[in-house]
């Protein structure tokens, strides 16, 4: 847990963490390095130099007192004699002249009666000031004859070689991540109910990787394929047998008896017709952009005209979306059905946050106890005891076909307790 704050800050993306082992080892090395040549290279060259220019100063100084023999002495080691009786010269560097601490350092071990070096005035030509028999004397002379010359070229041409390199392997790991990151796509598609075009490429492992989520698409392609087929089957040979026992029941003169039956079998034919759209829920129809507010603006409208008291809260329009409206509609209406079986009024709210698509549905019934929630969103799951039955029955299949669209789409359905209304609140989150 102590260093808990660092996965925080590290990348999420793949390409990010790609190119942080990238640029860490290289960063890293160019910093030691660089520091080691710079520190230890170059300083001891500016050493080495500063030693060998202390003679030539020493020199100098010493045939102060006879002019033109100084002068001589001067020309020939290319030392220019300064007056400074008046400037007051002393120690100065620039802050980043790693060499000129050096080259101070070993002057003033080297050098007698030195009395300052100023590397700053004129950083080409540096002054070196020494006292002499003959009273203080400037001497200038040329900076590279006190250390190396340019010697930020090695850290340049680090630089520019380290960012080269980086860029070349990053071009190679951006061929070896691409296979990875369509593969990723791939897989996030189907599972919320889209099938994106995918041949498997790139190394041997994400080959593999490739052709057993191919594998696994098919399978499951194939599942639900053989469930649907089965199921209409099952639907055309028990719709049948009903509709015989209808044409019976019709020619039965009326009683008490009769009348139950009737009820009996238009209870199997609702059954029936409700675990077949629950089985069946990702067959009904393609994604495609939809304008949510419109949409369940619509249902809205639709509700409204069959007697239903609800309420729309939503912006006046919005982006498209790429969802399965008929799917949507057919979860929000089984959500909005159940408002209004076990409540009197409804409240829909639609939000857009970045990325995702909200509404909830909320009633003013019993609503449903936390403990019992996700049972409620099971298959046939019937709570008579936390529900209001008086307004009709159903078969347990409302939540868990709304929670199925939710999940094909790659949301989520969640039940709450309504604050505004104090019964029961659905919360239906799709990504966009």
């Amino acid at each position: 847990m102590t260093f808990a704050w660092i996965k925080r800050i590290l990348p999420r993306g793949l390409y990010g963490r790609a190119a942080l082992i990238l640029l860490v080892p290289i960063v890293t090395l160019q910093i030691v390095v660089s520091g080691q040549i710079l520190q230890r290279y170059f300083q001891g060259v500016a050493g080495q130099m500063s030693e060998a220019l202390a003679l030539d100063l020493a020199l100098v100084a010493s045939a102060v007192g006879d002019a033109p023999r100084a002068a001589a002495l001067a020309e020939a080691l290319e030392i220019q004699i300064v007056d400074i009786a008046a400037t007051g010269v002393q120690d100065r560097r620039e802050v980043y002249d790693l060499t000129g601490i050096e080259a101070i350092r070993v002057l003033r071990a080297e050098l007698p009666g030195l009395m300052a070096v100023d590397l700053v005035t004129d950083w080409r030509r540096p002054l070196i000031a020494v006292q002499t028999a003959e009273g203080p004397v400037g001497l200038a002379v040329s900076r590279r004859r006190m250390s190396a010359s340019n010697p930020h070229q090695l850290l340049v041409l680090m630089v520019f070689f380290g960012l080269l390199l980086t860029w070349v392997a990053y071009l190679f790991l951006r061929n070896q991540l691409k296979p990875i990151k369509r593969l990723a796509e791939a897989a996030e598609a189907f599972g919320k109910g889209r099938v994106l075009p995918y041949s498997p490429s790139g190394a041997t492992e994400v080959r593999s990787a490739g052709r057993a989520f191919l594998d696994m698409r098919a399978r499951i392609e194939a599942m639900i394929a053989q469930r649907t087929l089965m199921l209409s089957g099952v639907s055309h040979d028990l719709r049948t047998p009903l509709t015989r026992m209808k044409l019976a029941l019709g020619m039965i003169d009326d009683g008490p008896e009769v009348a139950d039956l009737r009820r009996d079998v238009e209870e199997m034919e609702m059954l029936l017709a409700t675990f077949l759209d629950f089985a069946r829920g990702e067959a009904l129809d393609d994604p495609a952009p939809t304008d949510p507010v419109a949409l369940v603006r619509a249902l809205v409208a639709d509700t409204e005209r069959g007697g239903g008291a609800v309420e729309l809260v939503a912006p006046g329009a919005a982006a498209p979306v790429l969802l399965r409206p008929q799917a949507v509609r057919r979860c929000l209406s089984n959500l909005l059905g159940n408002a209004l079986r076990y409540g009197n009024r409804a409240r829909v709210t639609v939000s857009l946050p970045e990325r995702a698509l909200r509404i909830t549905v909320e009633d003013d019934g019993p609503g449903i106890p936390a403990a019992r929630r996700e049972e409620a969103m099971q298959p046939f799951a019937r709570l008579d005891a936390a529900r209001n039955q008086d307004r009709g029955s159903g078969v347990g299949l409302g939540l868990a076909i709304a929670r199925d669209i939710a999940q094909r789409h790659g949301g989520s359905l969640t039940l709450d307790d309504s604050a505004a209304l104090g019964g029961l609140r659905v919360e239906l989150v799709l990504p966009r």
